[in-house]
């Protein structure tokens, strides 16, 4: 028997796989076991109605996806009212993802959602796709220690810091992050693109740039993953292109705990199950009695600097 369960900070997890935020509903009940999940991400919740943005929102790429939702939602009140009481019909935990655009808004936020039937929360201060200066703070160290301080001294809750590939530095954030009272990373939100009609030469997204997801952008995020494992010891949610088991198997080995899942939900609704099982068959196969062993056991000879390496003589 494997045991599948995390710990990421103060919450256990019966295993570690969980829905990115936006990319799961209490709908999703119709085609799997929701109880299965080791938590639920809920969509990013604003204190305002925010209809999102224009359309189209989506669009297909070779290696995944690329969209501008723009956080639609219908607002904190309603969340409170109908949407966590919806999330609470089912066992796993409620991590209950916010936004705001302004860090006063953001400690208010997370006030507000410091519910005891909220488990934890998340950070949203990463989205690549909101309106100009509305919201990614995750781009420098400083925007984003001076607003997970500000969450922090706000809630008693367990609290993650979603962050963003486009940042420049991403260790130097994650590490602003845990020493603002982060309590885990999630890493990381869509990496930011273009793509463009061929035929009437404007962007296929509505609002132009949008987000990447899929497995396109996997090795990305996963060697931000395992570069932000080597500089914080709070723990790391790997989030990007997974598709497969074997997809959270390179997270964990790269220093990830627990893994988030959004692409492979739009194209298989039931995939994360399909995925929990997997990953004990692995495990069984491999030995391995508990799932967390496999966190940061990859390895890995550090590579000589650049310069020494081009250097190098050939042959």
């Amino acid at each position: 028997m494997v045991d599948l369960s995390v710990k990421i900070g103060r919450l256990t997890l019966k295993n570690p796989i969980m829905p990115a935020s936006g990319a799961f509903s209490t709908e999703l009940a119709q085609v799997m076991d929701i109880n299965r999940l080791g938590a639920l991400v809920t969509k990013t919740v604003s204190r305002e109605f925010r209809i999102g943005n224009p359309t189209p929102r989506v669009a297909e790429l070779e290696g995944g996806m690329i969209n501008s939702i723009g956080l639609p939602g219908k607002g904190l009140d309603y969340f409170l009212e109908h949407q966590l009481p919806d999330y609470k019909r089912f066992t796993p935990p409620v991590v209950a993802n916010i936004t705001a655009t302004t860090a006063e808004d953001f400690a208010a936020m997370a006030r507000a959602v410091t519910r005891p039937e909220v488990d934890a929360i998340e950070m949203n201060i990463s989205c690549p796709t909101r309106e100009p200066g509305g919201g990614n703070f995750a781009l420098h160290e400083n925007h984003t220690y001076d607003i997970v301080s500000r969450v922090r001294a706000a809630t008693d809750k367990p609290l993650w810091a979603k962050l963003s590939p486009n940042a420049g530095e991403i260790d130097l954030v994650a590490r602003a992050a845990e020493r603002a009272g982060a309590d885990a990373l999630t890493i990381s939100n869509t990496l930011l693109g273009l793509k463009i009609n061929t035929e009437t030469f404007k962007p296929m997204i509505g609002n132009g740039y949008g987000g990447i997801s899929g497995p396109g952008i996997k090795p990305i995020i996963l060697r931000m993953v395992h570069q932000c494992s080597k500089v914080v010891k709070i723990p790391i949610i790997g989030c990007g292109g997974i598709v497969k088991v074997e997809d959270v198997i390179e997270y964990m080995l790269a220093g990830a705990t627990a893994v988030m899942i959004g692409y492979l939900t739009f194209r298989n609704p039931s995939g994360m199950i399909a995925i929990i099982d997997g990953l004990e068959e692995w495990c069984n196969k491999r030995g391995f009695p508990r799932v967390a062993d496999l966190t940061g056991a990859m390895k890995f000879d550090k590579p000589a600097p650049t310069l020494v390496a081009a250097a190098a003589p050939i042959g």
